[in-house]
């Protein structure tokens, strides 16, 4: 391709109008909203005893689930150290990872709001957090 020596006039003026308006360059440090939907929410709930961590999961899934959120990250440890004074206690229901799920299944008000419930990627917890995918409303 052969290099112009010169530019032309109107190519001149094409330029300088074009870096006058910018109302067509988008701005990359602006986020796209897309209909106000949050992509993800995320809660830890280490340090909560199973009352209190049921109770936080119940409200968040409903006001994510009004606010159109379309995921919910919960971190709820692996549960190695759990403890496990009580026989009578089972060693896999005390513990945040295994409760939580069968809260939520068990409670029908949040339950029919829920697509999916997995485990996410290990870079978003892996076995010790819980991702959910809400149902759009």
């Amino acid at each position: 391709m052969k290099k112009k020596d010169s530019l032309s006039q109107k190519d001149k003026e094409d330029w300088k109008n074009f870096l006058e308006d910018r109302s067509y360059v988008p701005d990359k440090d602006q986020k796209p909203q897309a209909n106000n939907i949050t992509e993800k929410f995320k809660f830890d709930l280490h340090g909560l005893t199973l009352d209190e961590a049921n109770k936080r999961v119940k409200q968040i899934i409903k006001s994510c689930s009004q606010k159109n959120c379309r995921e919910i990250l919960f971190i709820t440890g692996k549960g190695l150290h759990s403890n496990h004074d009580n026989v009578y206690k089972s060693s896999d229901l005390s513990k945040l990872r295994f409760s939580v799920p069968e809260f939520i299944n068990s409670d029908p008000e949040i339950s029919e709001l829920i697509l999916s419930m997995v485990n996410p990627s290990e870079m978003e917890g892996g076995e010790g957090a819980l991702l959910i995918k809400l149902k759009k409303l």
